[in-house]
Parts: structure tokens; C-alpha cells; sequence
């Protein structure tokens, strides 16, 4: 492959837009980080104005990946980093001296981000996983972390999941209820409780409840990425667009991404 260079996107993309259609818009690109061994490129745009003519609604990141023949590429924009790693040095600080010091290493990891590369993390703490909407990623960090974990999970929501069926109300996939959760780890004496709660990380007494994906700042789309997604089969609409709406104000949604979840939602019998 030839070398991949700001000058030969800027060009690629151009073509792209002028042979499709598109406005000749500006836009400026700071940075091209190429991911070799996972055929990953990643394109640091200066601001997130650059960083829509980038992606151009999906259309023109896609048929940019088509061309280059590279698995994915992804457009960040400099804003987008510098809020990261804020949001990282917070969660540094809101886990030192705790029983999650183990999550340092990967907080360290991802401030280097992009490309990520997280070091070997053993996890000691025993886990309650709470099945919500990325089912999947919770599963899949849980694992990555080496954490002992029982999975719960609301009945038939996850058909392709292994776990313990709970009652609950459709609404839990989007916000979990916490006090309920407690319960349940306390039963199971668990110290940590991953689910994908409204906040980074909070404490009730002794046990952590910890959305990871907020606490380190990880977007949808990545998750999708590193550990798939399921739709789950029962759904509440109204918590799904309150969902949506709160993730991508974080940032941590691309609007596209968000309106497609929503219109596949209300296309779906009741």
C-alpha cells in the first residue's frame, strides 16, 4: 500500500464529494495515524466542522474506506481528543487509592488513543454484569479485563447471551436501577457492578457501580467495533431516544449513528 499521507485524503476525499455531489466545503486535517496491524486509519481532523465534511453523513468516510481497501477508518476531531483525556485525568484521579487502581494501566492506554493498545489487565474484584444496551461490550471488557463475573440480564432480551434472567421493566436497558442492582450483588457478594449507567462511576458503600464506556470516555461506534452489538429483542422507545440524546450531547454518539438506532427502533411492531 502506498504511503498514507494528509495530502492524499485531502485529495481522495475532494474527489469523493465533488463525484458525488457534495459542496466543495474546506476542511483542514492535522493528523494521520495508521494502524498497521489491525489495517485501522485513523484521521485527526483540526475541529469537529472539519471533522463532519469528513465524514460527509457516513457516505463519504465509506466510500473513502472502499478505495484505501482499509478495514476502518475513523475521523476524530483535535476537540474530540483534548475532551477525552480530560475526562481520562478525572477518572485517574477518581480511581487512586480505591480497589479499582487495577483500571490505571488502561487509563494510561487509552490517553494515548488513537490507536488503541491496552497492556494485559487482571482484575481481581468479583463482578455483577448488568445486560443492558451494549450487552456485548459489557461482556466483552469484563472478559478483556480478566474479571470473575455473573451476568444478569432481563428475560428473552439478549437471546444470544449467556445469563440469569431478572424481572425488570424494558426501560433498565437504558437506565439501570441501581438500588435493585445493589441487591442483587449483594446476594451474590459481588464489589463491582458494570451496566451501562448514566454516569462514569459511583460509589454506594463498598461497591463500585462503573459504566466504563463513560468512564473512559469510549464512544458507540468504537464499542461496536471491538466487541459487536446486539439489538435487544424488548425495548423501551422513549428511553431509547432520552438514551441517545443524552450520549450524543457527551460525545460519545455520532448523530447518524443515533438516528439510525431511533428509526430502526419506531420501525419495529409494538
Amino acid at each position: 500500500m502506498a504511503e498514507i499521507t494528509s495530502e492524499l485524503i485531502e485529495n481522495l476525499v475532494r474527489e469523493i464529494r465533488r463525484d458525488n455531489g457534495f459542496p466543495d466545503s474546506p476542511f483542514r486535517i492535522d493528523e494521520i495515524r495508521y494502524d498497521e496491524g489491525n489495517n485501522k486509519l485513523f484521521i485527526i481532523a483540526h475541529d469537529r466542522t472539519d471533522k463532519s465534511v469528513l465524514i460527509g453523513n457516513s457516505f463519504v468516510i465509506g466510500k473513502l474506506r472502499g478505495q484505501l481497501g482499509i478495514r476502518q477508518v475513523t475521523v476524530y476531531s483535535n476537540l474530540d481528543l483534548e475532551i477525552k483525556r480530560r475526562k481520562l485525568e478525572e477518572a485517574k484521579e477518581a480511581v487512586k487509592g480505591t480497589k479499582l487502581e487495577f483500571l490505571l494501566p488502561i487509563i494510561e492506554a487509552e490517553k494515548r488513543f488513537p490507536p488503541r493498545e491496552w497492556p494485559d489487565v487482571k482484575g481481581d474484584l468479583k463482578t455483577l454484569i448488568f445486560l443492558s444496551f451494549n450487552a456485548r461490550a459489557l461482556v466483552g471488557f469484563a472478559e478483556r479485563l480478566k474479571l470473575p463475573y455473573k451476568a444478569v440480564g432481563l428475560r428473552y432480551a439478549f437471546p444470544k447471551l449467556n445469563y440469569e434472567p431478572v424481572e425488570g421493566e424494558p426501560k433498565e436497558l437504558f437506565f439501570p436501577d441501581e438500588e435493585k442492582l445493589i441487591r442483587i450483588a449483594e446476594e451474590e457478594r459481588a464489589e463491582l457492578i458494570l451496566a451501562d449507567f448514566p454516569f462514569g462511576l459511583r460509589w454506594k458503600g463498598n461497591t463500585a457501580l462503573l459504566n466504563l464506556f463513560r468512564f473512559l470516555h469510549i464512544g458507540f461506534f468504537e464499542l461496536k467495533y471491538l466487541f459487536g452489538f446486539d439489538w435487544p429483542t424488548v425495548i423501551d422507545k422513549n428511553a431509547l431516544v432520552e438514551f441517545v440524546v443524552d450520549l450524543t450531547y457527551e460525545g460519545l454518539m455520532e448523530s447518524t449513528d443515533g438516528a439510525n438506532l431511533i428509526w430502526r427502533a419506531w420501525r419495529r411492531r409494538r
